[in-house]
């Protein structure tokens, strides 16, 4: 039997130096800008990323043989407070639209023109055997702690 502790949500967070509206932004729209390239399914090295602005959009990259791998939808779109993906990326880093983990991010106000960005990512018992293992990567600096820090020095460069 599998620890309940180890299916837990993965959480993360870091304060930018940005007001929400623009930390949104910049999680969104400037997905491209922060984003890790290593972190790519697609057979050729990553050219784009890109989050579809609305509920029901995508969120995909582009290779630079131009194809597009999918890796989830937004179920939530809710500026600049609070945004919902479906993660749809097997343990084998391929997309599975049957697969479907949640990707929870909030936006929150921490004066100063800064914001707290939270990031839940939710629903690891979909990965059967895997979850574990999938938790671990989540959770590590190679999950989202590592792109959270990316994403906050790119927010320290915009500012």
């Amino acid at each position: 039997m599998i620890d309940d502790k180890l299916l837990a949500p993965v959480r993360r967070g870091i304060t930018v130096p940005l007001a929400a509206q623009a930390a949104f932004d910049l999680f969104t729209a400037g997905l491209d800008r922060w984003w890790i390239r290593q972190y790519q399914i697609g057979r050729t090295p990553m050219r784009s990323a890109i989050l579809e602005p609305r509920a029901g959009g995508r969120w995909y990259e582009i290779g630079e043989d131009g194809v597009e791998s999918d890796w989830g939808r937004v179920l939530v779109w809710d500026p600049p407070h609070r945004l919902v993906l479906t993660w749809q990326i097997t343990a084998e880093w391929a997309y599975d639209p049957t697969l479907i983990t949640e990707v929870e991010v909030t936006f929150t106000e921490a004066g100063e023109g800064a914001t707290d960005v939270s990031v839940e990512h939710r629903n690891l018992e979909a990965y059967g055997g895997s979850a574990t293992d999938m938790r671990l990567t989540f959770g590590g600096p190679n999950g989202w702690v590592g792109l959270l820090t990316r994403y906050a020095a790119t927010a320290a460069q915009v500012k």
